[in-house]
């Protein structure tokens, strides 16, 4: 018995070595680019980008998604508003590099009140907020909670309603108290780092993933322990969250742009989309054909004229969506889905 129970030991310790010598590597490669600042007991992590002298729009507060951190919307949105606008780009709590503060901040309303205060540090009185996908829960939750922050509400798409089902197994093992420590260090890093290059390209399906976007948007920083773990307890929480909170998105006085894709295989259109249009009163659905989990990518031309539009320029959204339809087209992917991602699972 000896013998077996030794070589379990050491295959715990060298599991737990590798999980801690890669995620110190993972930090190396990809470092903090933002500014961490107390915002209340803990340090949220931000690229702020001031507002310049040329600006004509007013200031956008980015939020992203589930596994993501600020490189993901700051790659798809920095040049493009470069000179126009005042920008923040956010590591929500517990991701990138922000602290995950406490208890609150697994609930997207206690995200959107960190973001506010983060907002008030930074000294941006109100701004449009963009969320993308579990960032969309959170950009309603703030239109809700911070009106008088909220300029405009810029969706893309997100997951904001509750869903029949359940969630992918990995994410209820790592939300657990002990268990999901123990898997967060022994088992997820060494599995993510095998399955990024499936899990990425699936994300974007069945648009083409940018070549450049492992560097580019840093998606291992994820797999980190605190960020994995904090990741799962988001999603675990999602839809018991949305299904109280959706019942008030009819409050929301914000002007409001949803843009979503047909062939979205993250999380349902149907459901989200839809019913935030019909939610929230004067919203705008863009709704795009070919298009799947990134608006912010790959139709972020539609996007920019969503953010424009919300400043008050004419902008005639379901035209420009035509024109991203029959420019995504030609680059639809005909093979299968390689990694079912969908957080809605029956």
């Amino acid at each position: 018995m000896l013998i077996p129970l030794l070589a379990l030991i050491g295959i715990v310790a060298s599991a737990f070595g590798f999980t801690a010598w890669k995620a110190k590597a993972i930090e190396a490669e990809f470092p903090n680019t933002g500014e961490l600042i107390d915002v209340g007991g803990f340090r949220m992590n931000s690229l702020h980008v001031p507002r310049p002298p040329s600006a004509d729009l007013p200031a956008v507060v980015f939020i992203h998604g589930a596994s993501g951190n600020l490189r993901d919307q700051e790659i798809a949105f920095g040049k493009a508003l470069e000179g126009r606008a005042e920008m923040l780009f956010v590591d929500r709590p517990g991701h990138g590099y922000s602290e995950r503060g406490g208890s609150e901040n697994d609930f997207p309303d206690g995200q959107a009140d960190a973001i506010a205060r983060l907002m008030e540090k930074r000294g941006i009185q109100s701004a449009i907020i963009a969320g993308h996908s579990f960032g969309g829960a959170i950009a309603a939750s703030f239109a809700l909670f911070h009106p008088e922050k909220t300029a405009g509400l810029l969706l893309l798409a997100p997951a904001t309603h509750p869903w029949p089902g359940s969630i992918d197994w990995y994410y209820k093992l790592t939300a657990r108290p002990v268990l999901g420590r123990l898997f967060s260090h022994l088992l997820a890093l060494p599995a993510g780092l095998a399955l990024m290059e499936t899990a990425t390209r699936s994300v974007f399906y069945p648009n083409p993933r940018p070549e450049t976007y492992l560097d580019d948007g840093a998606p291992a920083l994820v797999l980190r322990p605190r960020n994995f773990r904090s990741n799962a307890i988001d999603v675990a929480n999602l839809n018991a969250y949305v299904t109280r909170i959706s019942q008030r998105y009819g409050e929301i006085v914000a002007p409001t742009v949803i843009i979503t894709g047909d062939t979205d295989a993250i999380v349902a259109e149907e459901i989200h989309s839809r019913g935030l249009a019909r939610d929230i009163k004067g919203s705008e659905l863009v709704w795009i054909r070919h298009l799947g989990h990134k608006p912010d990518y790959v139709a972020t031309d539609v996007a920019l004229a969503a953010i424009e539009k919300l400043a008050g320029f004419p902008r005639d959204l379901q035209a420009a969506a035509h024109l991203a339809e029959a420019r995504i087209a030609p680059q639809v992917q005909e093979a299968p889905l390689e990694m079912d991602l969908s957080i809605e699972k029956t």
